[in-house]
């Protein structure tokens, strides 16, 4: 589990990685933003309430890629979505935004991915030790399931597989990253992310 000297450490890595980050992508990003809203006919920042630090809601920020809200199950969002927003998704600048949650302190560069309601505020014992650390716009678990939508549209019934096979096996993946936290994890996790490298989520020393 992260000390108080290591959340300082962590916190202070972010936001430096934060700010120089939204210098070099601030243009790119408003043109994101602009061509997201040209494409879904809607404001292209979309805004949606995820769990953070501690079990508390937060706005959580994107890039918009669909034309309609409140999609949980993949086939609806995938009809839902643009032919940019696809690209969006995909190639993760959809996250882009985010940077702004980490710099307001309400997520970090890496940890576990920020859920909706009904998955990280339900967890139990032990689980919940995932709670303890801000939600990250990366991280080991999100580096496994970078295909997540294509494997779930393999599945017969999407939405039992991700509650049964995928989202027990992140919060293992996750409760690892909590109790066996570094910087230099950090670090590797950010890189990989950028980089792509095969099997990403593997543990490092």
């Amino acid at each position: 589990m992260l000390s108080r000297k290591q959340q300082v450490l962590k916190r202070l890595f972010d936001l430096l990685i934060s700010m120089l980050l939204l210098v070099f992508v601030s243009i790119p990003l408003i043109l994101l933003l602009v061509i997201a809203t040209l494409d879904t006919a809607k404001k292209g920042l979309f805004v949606q309430r995820r769990i953070g630090q501690f079990g508390s809601p937060f706005n959580l920020y994107k890039i918009r890629s669909l034309r309609s809200e409140g999609h949980r199950d993949i086939l609806a969002i995938k009809k839902s979505e643009t032919p940019f927003g696809a690209w969006l998704r995909r190639t993760k600048l959809d996250e882009l935004p985010q940077l702004l949650n980490v710099i307001r302190g309400e997520m970090s560069l890496v940890g576990p991915r920020p859920d909706v309601a009904g998955y990280a505020d339900c967890l139990e014992g032990e689980d919940r030790i995932i709670l303890l650390v801000k939600p990250g716009v990366t991280g080991p678990a999100t580096l496994k399931y970078k295909n997540e939508d294509s494997l779930l549209l393999q599945q017969d019934n999407p939405s039992a597989f991700n509650d049964t096979v995928i989202w027990p096996d992140k919060v293992k993946i996750n409760k690892a990253y909590v109790l066996n936290w570094s910087l230099k994890k950090d670090l590797y996790y950010l890189w990989v992310s950028v980089v792509g490298v095969k099997n990403a989520s593997k543990e490092i020393d």
